[in-house]
């Protein structure tokens, strides 16, 4: 084996057991640096881009198409003109309430670690903090949820089946109820 890289092999055997270990029981080494603690920049761009994150997997994963993904498979959900026009809609109205709605959990967020890193924390400023955003996190939450519902209610029952199989959910078969459509099963275009 050449020199250098026995060396480094020697070098890596003679670092203590204990710090090895520790570095093992840190998992928030990094995160220290964040500008909002609690929040990946990666999460802060989802917020303000009005993207999901994952909030409206309930309403997903049990049959309720989202606007976005059920545009995205617009072709092989043979969507009409009126139901893409309608889902289009229902997107723009939904990244309108969305992009503010995560703009408040980034500010109730950065509030709440401001107490921390400024050393003003008290049980009642916690208590005050924690509750904004909770209630930040439940307004966007239910947003994106509510946009399931009114996106599932624009899809046939058949739709909504080829919707899950394509996501794959589902392989052909319904696991569950189709959710409600509005207007009694009609639905704009059929």
């Amino acid at each position: 084996m050449p020199r250098l890289p026995m060396l480094l092999l020697a070098s890596f055997a003679l670092l203590p057991a204990p710090l090895a270990a520790h570095a093992a029981d840190a998992p928030y080494t990094g995160l220290d640096s964040r500008a909002i603690k609690a929040l990946s920049p990666e999460q802060v761009a989802d917020l303000r881009a009005g993207r999901g994150m994952g909030l409206a997997l309930p309403a997903e994963l049990n049959g309720w198409p989202g606007p976005l993904h059920a545009l995205e498979l617009a072709d092989a959900l043979s969507l009409t003109e009126a139901q893409r026009t309608a889902l289009e809609r229902l997107l723009a109205a939904m990244r309108a309430e969305t992009i503010p709605l995560g703009e408040r959990v980034i500010a109730a967020e950065a509030a709440l670690d401001r107490l921390f890193a400024e050393r003003r924390a008290t049980p009642e400023a916690i208590a005050a903090a924690t509750a904004e955003a909770g209630a930040a996190q439940a307004a966007l939450r239910a947003a994106h949820l509510r946009y399931h519902l009114e996106a599932a209610a624009l899809l046939s029952p058949e739709q909504t089946e080829r919707y899950a199989v394509l996501r794959g959910y589902r392989g052909g078969r319904t696991a569950s109820p189709s959710p409600p459509h509005a207007g009694g099963g009609r639905h704009p275009g059929h």
